[in-house]
């Protein structure tokens, strides 16, 4: 998606005019929202900078001009986009526009400085890091840039920084990322000028930007099909921004640990697709490759089951099974006998561990005693059963008790639902977790749908799934899981009469359903889709969450006799309603929420219950929702039945 493109003759005239502001604010209302202020500020000034850069004859005319291009399956827009041809091929030069008047640079950590933004000083990544890394997910994920061989040039262009002797800037540490992508600076036009002019021989009237932009999205790298590459010491899923701040500040930290003898403890916090599973898998190898003793551990099995079972293709399974464990494995572990210990999805941690709940004290505790550095990645509006107490409060409180180093971090960028921050603020909204400014407001991109069959639905994940197995249907724990159909998927627990819909929970006889060939025949839970990502989901929401007299409500009651997510509730409404009818409602909500973002590119629900689907369509009719075409879908300009779009 492109805010705005035009020729460079006409991206002269618009700023000459004192037209390009008010285009691309309307362009960026239409097309992804409300603007942020700070943002106008920073395109009616860079792009005067940028007005005198291309006033130049040799950049030709109809070459073609793009701001705020958003990278496919991120949150992310590269700031310009300056296209045409280097001899016979495609050429586009990235330009990273920068307000910053100083940085720091940052020792011990790759591609990172300090610098103000956000009202405040922070650590960042380098801005030729930036451009690199736009750059480089361009290459991966777009299929026309590697089918017409278009070449990427990235640059960045700090225009109010003025160079100093011995520039922090172009640091020697920071030398790999600059040759990768120069740096200019205040009174570098001209140099600018001639980087672009290097790659940008004739115009091509934006007919590369029109093939970055509606090149088909080449399948984005799950986590799971990486694993082997990363252990192997091959580069998979580039890093970007807040990604690779929090990447370098634990190996930093790591290394802090082993030299000071001094316990560190990193808590990131970040929602849905925030890249949490990607970073702790990195890290965990990285880690390995240094020769530290780490862990990857999960409360939940399903993502650890699915990892080893990928990496024992090509590894032993003794090494495998050591690299990823159980979050009730540190009960009786020495202090500090791991040098590292990396929590995904540390919202799930429990107190006690065992079958029985009955052994230790509580697993936060445990993982922070048992290693040197405690790293924790947290969303707490992931906690979806009453045994789950992973908190930041906790975390903080077992750290001081300790005598540990706390940092907090934070993980912002979207690369899940399509890169669409406005779907999860819109969807908080919806379900009515937290009030958000997206009250009629989607984002662009997603596909989300209402269904009014469950069998549509079904036959749509089937076609989806038919080319990559990544499709995937789960359900609200509104129906038992019956002990005689655990191996078979041919018994029916889920039964919809009206619609003829009757499918069997995910099978008892597999650790591994999210990948498993024959899955799309069966409904995956909460327990088994946590932590994991598919292309599309089907949620079918059960009468767990209703919708009455103006509001969304839950039920405790019709959650499933076989659902361990709420054991406990009963004996808790005796002694405390208050709390238990408070604990029982945001489980459920955060249920649904986390099983509506799983998918990388649609969502599609079918309600039980009608008041629901009926104020399902009205606030998705309200949005401003708007996705783009894929090989199985074309668009369509109502969310009513979708019997005929496939």
């Amino acid at each position: 998606m492109i805010i705005y493109e035009a020729t460079k003759r006409d991206f002269l005239q618009d700023v000459f005019q004192d037209e390009l502001v008010k285009h691309i604010c309307d362009n960026y209302e239409s097309k992804v929202g409300r603007v942020n202020k700070s943002e106008v500020r920073s395109w009616d000034n860079s792009m005067q900078y940028m007005y005198r850069v291309l006033s130049d004859r040799d950049i030709p005319e109809d070459a073609g001009v793009a701001i705020e291009f958003k990278i496919p399956y991120t949150s992310k827009r590269v700031d310009m986009l300056i296209s045409g041809y280097k001899e016979s091929k495609g050429s586009i030069v990235i330009v990273e526009l920068k307000q910053w008047e100083a940085v720091e640079k940052i020792e011990g950590k790759e591609a990172i400085v300090k610098t103000m933004f956000r009202g405040g000083l922070h650590e960042t990544t380098h801005p030729s890091y930036q451009a690199w890394s736009y750059a480089a997910l361009i290459e991966d994920y777009n299929e026309n840039a590697q089918k017409d061989d278009l070449q990427i040039y990235p640059c960045a262009y700090l225009h109010n920084y003025i160079n100093q002797k011995e520039d922090p800037l172009t640091a020697p540490l920071y030398e790999f990322y600059v040759d990768q992508a120069p740096v200019f600076v205040k009174g570098d036009a001209g140099k600018l000028r001639d980087f672009i002019k290097q790659y940008i021989h004739k115009g091509d009237q934006k007919k590369n930007l029109y093939q970055i932009e509606n090149g088909r999205i080449r399948p984005s790298k799950s986590l799971q099909d990486a694993l082997n590459s990363m252990l192997k010491g091959n580069r998979e899923f580039v890093m970007i921004d807040d990604q690779k701040v929090v990447y370098e500040t634990a190996l930093q930290l790591a290394d802090q640990a082993l030299r000071t003898k001094t316990k560190e403890v990193l808590v990131i916090e970040g929602g849905p697709g925030t890249g949490k599973s990607v970073l702790a898998v990195n890290l965990l190898v990285e880690m390995t490759k240094k020769h530290l003793v780490a862990q990857y551990v999960t409360k939940n099995a399903a993502p650890r089951n699915i990892y080893a079972t990928k990496l024992k293709q090509d590894f032993k399974k003794g090494s495998i099974d050591n690299l990823f464990k159980g979050s009730g494995s540190y009960v009786e572990a020495p202090k500090d006998e791991f040098d590292c210990l990396i929590v995904d999805e540390a919202h799930r941690l429990n107190e006690k561990s065992g079958m029985f709940s009955h052994l230790g004290e509580n697993q936060t505790k445990e993982i922070m005693n048992a290693s040197k550095l405690a790293i924790y990645f947290i969303d707490e509006r992931q906690r979806v059963t009453l045994k789950d107490k992973g908190s930041m409060d906790e975390i903080k409180r077992f750290a001081e008790a300790e005598g540990a180093n706390i940092t907090t971090m934070k993980l912002d960028s979207q690369f899940r639902c399509n890169g669409s921050d406005g779907y999860l603020a819109w969807l908080d909204d919806v379900l009515e977790i937290r009030e958000t400014a997206n009250t009629h407001h989607m984002g662009a991109s997603y596909d989300f749908r209402v269904y009014s069959d469950p069998l549509e639905l079904k036959q749509d994940i089937e076609k989806l799934n038919e080319k990559r197995n990544k499709a995937r249907l789960v359900a609200g724990y509104c129906w038992n899981w019956e002990k005689e159909g655990k191996a078979d998927s041919n018994y029916y627990d889920i039964v919809l009469e009206e619609y003829g819909f009757k499918m069997s929970w995910n099978l008892g006889n597999t650790a591994t359903w999210a990948i498993d060939s024959e899955s799309v025949n069966e409904i995956g839970c909460i327990h088994t889709s946590q932590g994991l990502e598919f292309e599309y989901v089907g949620v079918i929401i059960g009468d767990d969450l209703v919708y009455r007299d103006g509001e969304v409500v839950t039920d405790s009651s019709k959650r499933a006799k076989t659902d361990s997510s709420l054991k406990g509730i009963k004996k808790m409404q005796k002694e405390d309603p208050e709390k238990a009818a408070s604990l029982a409602d945001e489980i459920i909500r955060n249920t649904y929420r986390t099983l509506m973002t799983r998918g990388q590119k649609g969502c599609f629900i079918y309600c039980t219950d009608e008041e629901l689907e009926e104020y399902f369509r009205k606030r998705l009719e309200k949005a401003s929702y708007k996705y783009e075409e894929n090989e199985f879908f074309r668009p369509i300009n109502t969310v009513s039945k979708v019997k005929d779009t496939i």
